[in-house]
């Protein structure tokens, strides 16, 4: 048995998804203090990144060209860096673990918007995880044409932020996609909302599960 398998007991793991600019942060943020004043424990990570290792490479998939392999070899390399000294650590001595991105991403970037094969993403996500998958994962829906408008009013864009409507469109669909093959697993929020109404579904979303 592996040693991730082994410690695959204990907390809960909550993912944060969606195209950039659905405000996924700031709820990230606001469920993280929610949790604490509610007595528990919380670590608060992201993807790509969440160790030492996984930090640097997230800076090499942000900001040098490359190819869809790359991409994704990169990103799941630093994802079992962070599975094995973040996320499975945490969750073995109880902590709720909140994940801005996790593999969903993974499949709706490279392989919804890039086009890349799900069948070799599936073989990594195999390899790299071995079964792991959060308890539930909070998809942030936004057009990508209001998610554009919202990115542009706050910051530069990276690697990823200044594609276009095209390429978010089929990342939207490869979340679509993911939440079709696991719907237990995800919530799907309508992010256009106002911030109010977006953090009342997530609260609906956590009392809706049997472990909460």
């Amino acid at each position: 048995m592996s040693a991730l398998a082994r410690a695959r007991t204990g907390g809960r793991f909550i993912s944060f998804e969606g195209i950039d600019g659905a405000g996924k942060s700031t709820h990230i943020a606001t469920l993280q203090r929610w949790l604490q004043a509610r007595g528990h424990e919380v670590v608060l990570t992201r993807e790509p990144g969440g160790s030492p290792l996984a930090e640097q490479l997230r800076e090499l998939v942000l900001h040098q060209p490359m190819d869809a392999l790359c991409e994704a070899l990169l990103i799941f390399a630093a994802r079992r860096d962070h599975l094995q000294t973040c996320i499975e650590p945490a969750l073995a001595r109880g902590a709720t673990v909140l994940c801005d991105r996790f593999t969903d991403a993974t499949f709706a970037y490279q392989g919804g918007g890039r086009g890349f094969n799900l069948q070799v993403l599936a073989q990594l996500e195999a390899w790299v995880q071995e079964g792991r998958q959060p308890d539930l994962t909070l998809w942030f829906d936004l057009p990508p044409a209001v998610a554009a408008a919202r990115r542009s009013a706050v910051r530069s864009p990276d690697r990823f932020e200044s594609q276009d409507d095209a390429f978010f469109g089929r990342v939207r669909d490869g979340y679509l996609q993911r939440m079709t093959a696991a719907p237990q697993r995800f919530a799907r929020l309508d992010a256009a909302l106002a911030p109010e109404a977006v953090w009342q579904q997530i609260e609906a979303a956590l009392e809706a599960q049997p472990w909460w």
